[in-house]
C-alpha cells in the first residue's frame, strides 16, 4: 500500500484583540469617509491574504515576554499607519493585532528586547 498523505489547509486566523482592534480602526476611519473605512476593510483582508502566501515579509520583532516569540509586523498597505502583528505557523498565519503605528508597542507587549 501506498503512503497516505496528510493535506493541510493553511489559513488566517484573526484572534479576538486583532478583530477588536480590526473593528475600532475601521470605526474610526469611518467617522471621516465610510468609503476609506471600506477600503480599509479590504486592504486588511488582502494583507491577511498576502501573509498567508509569504509569511516571512514581516519585519521581525523580539519581545521579552516568552509568549511573544516569533512575532511579525506588516504594515496595511494602503494604510501604513496600521500594522498587523502574526505569528506564521505550521498551518497558516496566526493574527495577533493590529494596531496605529503611533501607540505604545511597550504599553501593549511589553518592552522590545534587542
Amino acid at each position: 500500500m501506498g503512503s497516505r498523505k496528510e493535506i493541510v489547509k493553511h489559513r488566517v486566523v484573526v484572534r479576538p484583540k486583532a478583530e477588536a482592534d480590526l473593528n475600532e480602526q475601521a470605526r474610526y476611519i469611518a467617522r471621516d469617509s465610510l468609503d476609506a473605512a471600506l477600503r480599509f476593510w479590504d486592504a486588511a483582508e488582502s494583507a491577511f491574504d498576502r501573509l498567508l502566501s509569504f509569511p516571512e515579509i514581516g519585519t521581525s520583532r523580539r519581545f521579552q515576554h516568552p509568549a511573544l516569540s516569533n512575532i511579525r509586523s506588516w504594515p496595511i498597505p494602503g494604510f501604513e499607519k496600521y500594522v498587523i502583528f502574526y505569528r506564521a505557523t505550521s498551518t497558516g498565519v496566526d493574527v495577533l493585532r493590529i494596531i496605529h503605528a503611533a501607540r505604545d508597542l511597550s504599553g501593549i507587549f511589553g518592552p522590545e528586547g534587542s
